[in-house]
């Protein structure tokens, strides 16, 4: 008896927990579908509501004129309002910008030429270091909306300086895509759609009496600029990534900030303050041999010449002839330098190692202070040559050779001051180096750069000099519609080359294999009277059979 209990009370307790299991799964169902029809119950309902109920607590806007409003309030109406308008220190200039846009077109090129060049020394030192094959411009240009400025204010500090404050906006449609080859891939990246709002400092300082009368451009910014642009990689838009927009914005703003935003300021020099002072005399430096010179080139020794000049005046800078695979080489070449401050100003001496190929690479520097030389006393000094001027750097230690050189300070007198100029350094005539035959002399062509050269399946363009059947070549610049060479090319004469002429090519040579090996970007014939008569001129050429094209060159005649 005891066992059919419990086997009856089993089967109740079973059915009871059975019953009660499934009442507690249909009371979940109903719930969550009475959670559902709730919500879109009320949603219907408020949204109703929302539609036609009339709010009670609404009032009637307040109008008042423009003139009673504050400043605040004024600006929160009109955000745009330019400077010109807020601010009555800041002045109205339409007509620049009318200037600029009528000169946009010029001024793009300009720039872009600007941007190219700076960006090269650039690309050439980092790009090594990243692995990267190859960098370069496949496209850039600032496009047709040129900046506006929305107004300009000059400060008046009753000193020899003078600040303006430009606030400007440029909203541009700018095209600029780099290729980037690294491990055999090519990518590239296109910014677009470019803005820029900013308004900045800019101080001309000091002004002084020469062209473009002041010596340095000071720039800095007044606050955060508000950059905006679009960026492709692959022609994917990197900016629509979430999270990536906001975070560069950041980025560029502190970066920016860190760097230019007022008081951190920006310095351009334009023009060296000693070099803008009058000449107060003339340097006459004598550069007689070197010794023991380093050895740079693998297969031989070295090919020296010397480059000198005085402080940052690397425009008026002086170069001996090249002496081929010597490491004693005599040069005994005088060149005369206007001095404007020697208290202050240093003659720098830098020899270098001349490379057919790729930049010359240097052999060894020193430096020498113009306040130890006694004015009018002759004095020969042999300097060891170092690397450069940090005391602490142990590459100084390691021998490269020593240069030696005469130099004598002649001060000018009052009445030469008065008539002396930055050309008249050259005006006593250079005489040729000992040794050029009795008659003739010395024809020196230096090959500065080039404009606008482009060929039809590549552009890696060289000069090819050719004077009375003897061919020079400039080294190779890769990938480059402006390429600069700066080399140096020289003949001894028995006689002046008054009835010659000298052809320079420039020509573009494919550096792989492929059916265009070479192909000539334009050329140029100079008749050889002109340097003979005036000793030396720098002249920019058209070049013929091309567009475009242009070329630099300088030519110096030496008489024995």
């Amino acid at each position: 008896m005891s066992s059919s209990f419990r086997g009856v009370s089993a089967g109740c307790f079973g059915k009871l927990f059975i019953l009660r299991n499934g009442m507690g799964i249909v009371s979940t169902v109903l719930g969550l579908v009475g959670f559902g029809w709730g919500i879109g119950i009320g949603v219907i309902a408020g949204y109703f509501m929302f539609i036609y109920s009339q709010p009670v607590d609404v009032k009637d806007p307040l109008v008042r004129p423009l003139s009673e409003l504050d400043e605040k309030t004024l600006r929160g109406l009109l955000p745009e309002i330019p400077h010109w308008v807020k601010n009555p220190d800041y002045d109205r200039v339409d007509w620049l910008n009318k200037f600029i846009r009528d000169l946009w077109p010029f001024l793009d090129k300009a720039i872009c030429k600007i941007i190219r060049e700076q960006a090269k020394p650039y690309i050439e030192e980092y790009g090594p270091k990243f692995k990267l094959e190859s960098i370069e411009f496949e496209q850039l240009t600032l496009g047709t909306l040129p900046p506006t400025f929305v107004g300009i204010k000059v400060y008046d500090t009753q000193e020899k300086e003078m600040i303006i404050e430009p606030s400007f906006k440029f909203a541009g449609n700018p095209n600029i895509i780099v290729a980037v080859k690294a491990f055999g891939i090519r990518a590239t990246v296109q910014l677009i759609d470019v803005q820029v709002f900013a308004t900045a400092r800019v101080t001309l300082r000091p002004l002084i009496d020469t062209f473009p009368c002041f010596s340095k451009i000071v720039v800095s910014l007044m606050e955060k600029p508000h950059v905006d642009f679009g960026l492709k990689l692959l022609g994917g838009d990197v900016m629509a990534i979430p999270g990536v927009y906001r975070l560069v914005q950041d980025i560029i703003k502190e970066q920016v900030a860190n760097m230019y935003l007022w008081p951190k300021t920006l310095e351009i020099n334009v023009v060296d303050e000693a070099s803008a002072a009058k000449p107060v005399g003339l340097l006459n430096v004598k550069v007689v041999k070197a010794k023991d010179l380093k050895k740079k080139d693998f297969m031989g020794k070295s090919d020296p010449y010397v480059k000198l000049h005085l402080g940052e005046g690397h425009h008026f800078a002086k170069v001996t002839r090249t002496m081929k695979n010597n490491l004693n080489p005599e040069w005994n070449e005088s060149f005369k330098l206007i001095v404007h401050d020697p208290q202050t100003q240093n003659l720098e001496l830098h020899v270098y190692d001349w490379e057919k190929v790729g930049s010359h690479e240097k052999i060894g520097m020193q430096v020498i202070p113009l306040k130890d030389l006694v004015p009018e006393e002759t004095v020969t000094k042999t300097l060891d040559l170092v690397k450069n001027m940090d005391p602490n750097d142990a590459a100084n230690q390691k021998p490269r050779g020593s240069l030696t050189v005469e130099l004598n300070y002649k001060p000018f007198k009052e009445e030469e001051m008065n008539d002396i100029e930055e050309g008249d350094e050259d005006a006593e005539e250079e005489k040729a180096p000992e040794g050029t035959p009795a008659g003739g002399g010395l024809l020196v062509a230096i090959i500065h750069e080039a404009e606008e050269v482009e060929g039809k399946h590549h552009t890696n363009p060289y000069a090819r000099v050719i004077f009375r059947g003897e061919e020079k070549r400039t080294k190779h610049v890769k990938k480059n519609r402006n390429p600069v060479w700066d080399q140096r090319m020289e003949w001894v004469l028995e006689e002046p080359p008054v009835n010659e002429r000298m052809r320079v090519e420039v020509i573009s040579k494919h550096m792989g294999l492929t059916y265009h090996m070479k192909e000539q970007l334009g050329y140029v014939d100079i008749t050889l009277s002109d340097v003979v008569n005036n000793k030396r001129i720098n002249e920019k050429y058209q070049l013929i059979d091309s567009m475009n094209g242009k070329i630099q060159i300088e030519l110096q005649w030496k008489a024995s």
